[in-house]
């Protein structure tokens, strides 16, 4: 007989675990080093506001004041547009197009140089994981200023039998999900085409836009092609009744996007919308269903939600119905929700209690009306804001949480019997920004996109993204695209 050997004694006395622990790996925020008050970035210098009125931007996971920012007025607006009018007509425009990419080069790279400092920064102003800020956003915004960087001096081939030219200042505004992509997706097309630019970032999230600044300092980019004017709504509203303002991109809310369509009417004004989305996420029978939980949830928990095309509304053909909803349930019990500067967390902080409390009404409706809520055990901290991963099942299509959009990390499970009822079902919304579709049949995914009234339409995966691809919605999703060749057009005229 074998003797045991003392290993196989030790092992045996060694306790099989019953779970895996994550243990704490936070990024360090030491790279991070920010001014206690920021002023407005006017012809490429730092200015203090008319209006002399600073705000806190507050860190949403403990609440911090991480900087106080500068709240611009009517005049700081109008002597940003006045500083991009003169870079404009004193040599941006002018300037050959081989010189201006090398500029875009130089941002890029940058970029690049700095993704740890800037995703750190994303994710403490944000509230983001710190994973998404390093491994989505910060790749993607460098990948758009390569990618019109490349365009900046083939345009006459991009539109052949067509001169182009630019169109002048381009007022923009961007939303708080995704600022410094947001930042990218806008100021990139519009340099490369040779325009100057007036940006507002959102209230909650300004500094990574202001910490771009010093991008373009060291890119050594002309003073006056780039402003920065930080501030609420009431500045948005200035820089796009701006008269002097020639195009206006706005990526927000479908009701302020409204707003800015009847504010330029008659105007003349170029005009790109990129507003919200309720889309549908739609599972059938045959797809394999592992994966689709994984795009369920990364189409649906990414970000917290906070994404204008989130799958937030899940069809399920009713055969796999219960086999999908344990899964998802079980995929949803492993979701790490925490310190967003954590490396192990999946689910960060939402960005602000107004957003939050959005959040809280939305839900609570929804069991008023007689949905049924799952929600994974999950501690909350006891600082900043947070939701936990939530799931609605024996959702009917006149909810509003099935209606409305709700911008956070909530799902509504709907099912269906045949493709033409998924169709049915899936456009049943005011919304047309984004859909997903989950099976292996190849002429079905053909056939489902092409009535799909979705301005992208994802086949067995979810949320990716390339800045070669355009991007951007019909119906209350707005009009007008992004990324692309697309994405250059409302930033040029043609002299036919």
């Amino acid at each position: 007989m074998r003797a045991v050997t003392d290993l196989e004694k030790r092992q045996d006395r060694s306790p099989v675990p019953s779970a895996f622990e994550y243990a704490s790996a936070p990024e360090s925020r030491d790279i991070v080093r920010l001014e206690e008050s920021y002023g407005l970035f006017v012809g490429g210098e730092w200015v203090e506001p008319h209006s002399g009125e600073h705000q806190a931007s507050v860190s949403p996971r403990d609440e911090e004041p991480l900087a106080a920012v500068a709240y611009a007025d009517a005049e700081d607006v109008d002597v940003a547009v006045r500083a991009a009018r003169d870079a404009y007509a004193n040599g941006w425009s002018e300037l050959a197009p081989s010189e201006r990419a090398k500029y875009l080069y130089r941002i890029a790279r940058i970029l690049q140089e700095r993704s740890r400092e800037f995703a750190v920064l994303e994710s403490l102003d944000g509230g983001k994981p710190i994973r998404e800020s390093r491994d989505v956003d910060l790749p993607l915004a460098a990948a758009h200023f390569f990618y019109y960087a490349g365009w900046a001096d083939k345009l006459e081939y991009a539109f052949p039998n067509r001169t182009p030219r630019p169109v002048g200042v381009a007022g923009q505004v961007i939303p708080w999900n995704f600022p410094l992509l947001m930042l990218s997706w806008k100021v990139a097309p519009a340099l490369a085409a040779g325009n100057t630019v007036v940006l507002k970032p959102a209230e909650t999230t300004p500094l990574t836009a202001l910490l771009f600044c010093d991008v373009l300092r060291q890119a050594e980019l002309p003073p006056g092609v780039v402003n920065i004017v930080t501030g609420d709504g009431r500045a948005g509203a200035e820089l796009v009744k701006h008269p002097d303002v020639d195009k206006i991109a706005f990526t927000g809310s479908t009701e302020v996007g409204k707003e800015i369509q009847r504010a330029i009417a008659g105007t003349g004004k170029r005009l790109t919308l990129e507003l919200g989305g309720k889309a549908a996420n739609i599972i059938f029978d045959d797809a394999p269903l592992d994966q689709a939980v994984e795009g369920i949830v990364n189409g649906i928990y990414f970000n917290q939600g906070h994404v204008c095309c989130a799958g937030s509304r899940l069809f399920v053909q009713e055969s796999v119905y219960e086999e999908v909803v344990a899964k998802l349930k079980r995929r949803m019990g492993t979701l790490r929700l925490g310190d967003p500067l954590d490396k192990n967390t999946d689910v960060g902080a939402i960005n602000s209690e107004q957003q939050l409390e959005r959040i809280r009404e939305l839900v609570e409706t929804g069991e008023e009306e007689g949905a049924e809520i799952y929600q994974p055990p999950c501690r909350l901290p006891e600082k900043g804001w947070w939701f936990p991963p939530t799931v609605f099942t024996n959702v009917a299509q006149s909810y509003r949480i099935a209606q409305e959009e709700i911008f956070g990390p909530v799902l509504s499970v709907l099912t269906f019997r045949t493709p033409d009822e998924a169709v049915e079902k899936a456009n049943n919304t005011p919304y047309g920004l984004s859909a997903g579709i989950w099976t292996e049949k190849g002429s079905r995914i053909l056939s489902m996109a092409q009535r799909l009234r979705a301005g992208v339409v994802w086949a067995n995966t979810y949320n990716r993204f390339d800045p070669a691809s355009p991007f951007g919605g019909y119906k209350e999703s707005g009009f007008g695209r992004e990324g692309g060749l697309h994405g250059l057009a409302p930033y040029l005229e043609f002299d036919e």
